[in-house]
């Protein structure tokens, strides 16, 4: 069974394939950790108990051993005033201006499968969920922890639920998904930070003594930091070692904090940021947080990061496009920017004939008088100065060359010269009176509001259903400033930020399930909302808007370690690139983005006759590899961050099929040629290279490496591999 309780200790175990999980019920009812790691065939734990001296920890007078303080025990849901210092789960105001809590152990039951999280996205299909009551005796205010198994995976999805069972409404001011204190050790703390095409860069550190985070406060989880991180023994590596991940289903503010204290404890939470924070709940009202996503491996790094691939592509999200190819898009912003009309986009549309590219997406610039970034957003009607006869012309020109059509928006944006601004200056975020901050010469709807949410719906809506389109790109490029709503009270205007993700997850919840057949891509300015809340509706995201393919190496690779690369998008760009302008062999620029969801975002009227031939040879190689991409187990064999080179593998789940890249990023004077030490691959089989046209066998691929030619900068070789016994 994945989850059992032994009533005589009142431990609760949670197992997945490889790890456990425990927890007990202790005395006074309190709710303690015991142990997460490798997994247990059975557990008393109750030998493990340890009492420390309590020196200045406050002590518990009602518990028998009068050494007990909860400052110094692994809490499972720690509160605020009870004689905890660390950091507190949740966090409650009474009218009497009490902050308060003792939650206490009131009962539990145990469910098949899992249940949904009122309107907030997260993964299904679990063995089996746990719901464990706790109650504050004195208020009545209860909490019910979940706990959903995902055995073949080893993942334990949680989150919480603070219900007002009191007769007077309450204000939350904190409410953390999870908390779990982690075993006594040294750990370094991962995370993926950045900035605008720079995001997801990997960071390791020690933790020290104190509280490390990362956090957002933007409106949305951000280009700067991810709502993921990894606790990793010092000698952790890709493939060896000890590994702790969290991750947050949630695309708003989040706050996802480590607390080292002075006896090497290490408390992990994650959840909604308290910045800016307040929640009322009336009495009888209750408030669930976003879903964490705990896993362990003691196989490293590279094993945990697969673990969670397989829980995104298989439990989280509805949409058709989960588990199949996704289209190979051409994108036209990069070509053409705001600058065309109708017979230019026809031109682009034409000459992609013969390249086997699946759909032509018309970026920003379609829609009202939309000539640059000042004007027109929320006007979602054709710009009759460019496209006079609408987009049918366009969706005829892609179907008679063999492509369907795609169109970008950026619904929840306004911009002030616009006919929607005219009518509804309300709909904006911000304080009447104030001046704006504008981002991007925009501004942002307020999306917490039901006349917005049903307007912006309402307009998508409108063209999805008149026009024949089959790909959507969501865009939001701007963070929340000016967090003022002006239909919400003064007490409730803290809920903004939640409220609007909420929203926005309805919105998204609506048009995909309503447009099934469509596919849904994120973005926010490339990166800046890639979280598994919007993988949920948006099963693949601009990965960033730096196209750079040696760029793209280490956003890539530092993405990897918590979401598959099926959710990335990525795109051969022009050379010099736009961003940074590099210039970078068409073949490498091919090999980046094809370990992706993959496409082109460049002119295709001023290719050459062999950069024409070699985008066909492209599209056609990725469609042979895209099944590897879609499902197979990703391996990280090189790291950019660690080395002038790069390599990745793709390895089918039977081991039948392989694809990996080497890249070079700076070849330093004098070097030799070096191995590449493959992973993944059967011991006992050979595997025929097709680059190379030749044999070898797997153990040796694998334990001797193959040798891989020197490369200048930028230039990388690809290894197709096909078993063969």
């Amino acid at each position: 069974m994945p989850i059992a309780f032994t009533e005589k200790n009142r431990i609760f175990h949670l197992s997945t394939k490889h790890t456990s999980y425990l927890f007990r019920v202790f005395e006074n009812d309190y709710l303690f950790t015991l142990y997460y790691g490798k997994k247990l065939r059975t557990a008393d734990m109750t030998h493990h108990w340890q009492v420390y001296p309590s020196g200045f920890s406050p002590i518990d007078q009602t518990f028998t051993d009068h050494d007990f303080s909860q400052d110094l025990m692994m809490l499972e849901y720690p509160v605020y005033g009870h004689g905890d210092y660390r950091a507190p789960a949740v966090c409650v105001r009474f009218p009497n201006g009490s902050r308060l809590l003792d939650l206490q152990y009131e009962a539990y039951s145990i469910q098949k499968g899992k249940l949904p999280l009122d309107g907030l996205p997260c993964t299904d299909g679990a063995e089996e969920t746990l719901y464990i009551l706790l109650r504050d005796r004195k208020s009545g205010l209860g909490v019910r922890l979940s706990y959903s198994v995902f055995y073949e995976e080893d993942v334990i999805a949680r989150s919480a639920e603070i219900i007002n069972s009191t007769n007077d409404t309450v204000i939350l001011t904190n409410a953390m998904s999870m908390s779990t204190d982690l075993p006594i050790g040294d750990f370094d703390m991962i995370s993926l930070d950045g900035t605008h095409i720079r995001e997801r860069q990997i960071e390791r550190k020690p933790m020290r003594n104190g509280t490390q985070s990362v956090e957002s406060r933007r409106g949305a989880s951000s280009h700067h930091h991810n709502p993921f991180a990894v606790f990793a023994a010092p000698h952790t590596t890709e493939f060896a070692g000890d590994a702790y991940g969290v991750m947050l289903v949630y695309s708003g503010n989040f706050l996802l904090r480590a607390e080292k204290d002075a006896f090497s404890s290490v408390r992990v939470q994650a959840g909604i940021n308290s910045f800016d924070f307040t929640w009322e709940l009336a009495p009888n009202e209750s408030f669930i947080t976003p879903e964490a996503l705990l896993s362990y491996s003691d196989k490293g790094l590279n094993r945990l990061s697969q673990q969670y691939h397989d829980l995104i592509r298989t439990h989280l999200g509805h949409t058709k496009t989960v588990g199949k190819r996704r289209p190979i898009v051409i994108n036209n912003w990069e070509a053409t920017y705001f600058n065309f009309d109708e017979q230019k986009l026809i031109d682009l549309i034409g000459s992609c004939k013969g390249l086997g590219i699946d759909v032509f997406v018309l970026d920003d610039g379609w829609f009202g008088h939309r000539d640059d970034d000042r004007t027109s957003l929320g006007d979602w009607f054709t710009d009759k100065r460019k496209l006079p006869n609408g987009l049918y012309p366009l969706i005829e020109a892609c179907q008679s060359v063999g492509m369907q059509f795609g169109l970008w928006f950026e619904p929840e944006m306004i911009s002030e010269d616009s006919e929607l601004y005219h009518l509804h200056p309300d709909w904006v975020i911000g304080e009447p009176g104030r001046t704006f901050c504008r981002g991007r010469q925009q501004l942002i709807l307020d999306l917490s509001r039901e006349d917005v949410l049903s307007y912006i719906c309402g307009a998508v809506r409108r063209i999805l259903r008149e026009n024949r389109i089959s790909y959507v790109k969501w865009d939001m490029n701007r963070h929340m400033t000016d967090a003022y709503s002006r239909l919400l009270p003064p007490q409730k205007q803290p809920e903004i930020y939640h409220r609007y993700i909420k929203n926005l997850y309805r919105l998204l919840d609506t048009l995909t399930k309503e447009f099934p057949d469509v596919v849904f891509e994120g973005c926010s300015g490339g990166g800046g909302r890639f979280d598994a809340g919007m993988l949920y509706y948006t099963p693949q995201i601009w990965t960033s808007d730096n196209s750079d393919a040696i760029a793209r190496l280490r956003i890539q690779y530092g993405t990897s370690l918590a979401y598959p690369p099926v959710c990335m998008t990525a795109h051969v760009s022009a050379s010099p690139n736009h961003q940074l302008g590099r210039t970078t062999p068409f073949q490498t620029r091919g090999l980046v983005a094809m370990s992706a969801s993959f496409g082109y975002e460049l002119n295709p009227l001023n290719l050459t006759d062999d950069e024409r031939a070699m985008i066909a040879e492209q599209t056609a190689q990725y469609k042979k590899i895209a099944p590897l991409v879609v499902s197979g187990d990703f391996y990280r064999l090189i790291s950019p961050f660690e080395d002038d080179d790069c390599a990745w593998i793709f390895v089918s789940k039977d081991r039948s099929e392989a694809f990996a890249i080497y890249a070079r990023q700076l070849l330093r004077p004098a070097s030799n040629g070096r191995r590449i030490r493959f992973a993944g691959l059967d011991p006992e089989a050979d595997y025929y290279i097709e680059e190379l046209q030749r044999t070898f066998g797997g153990d040796e691929l694998m334990y001797a490496g193959l040798s891989v030619p020197v490369l200048f900068d930028f230039h990388a070789v690809s290894y197709t591999m096909h078993r063969v016994n």
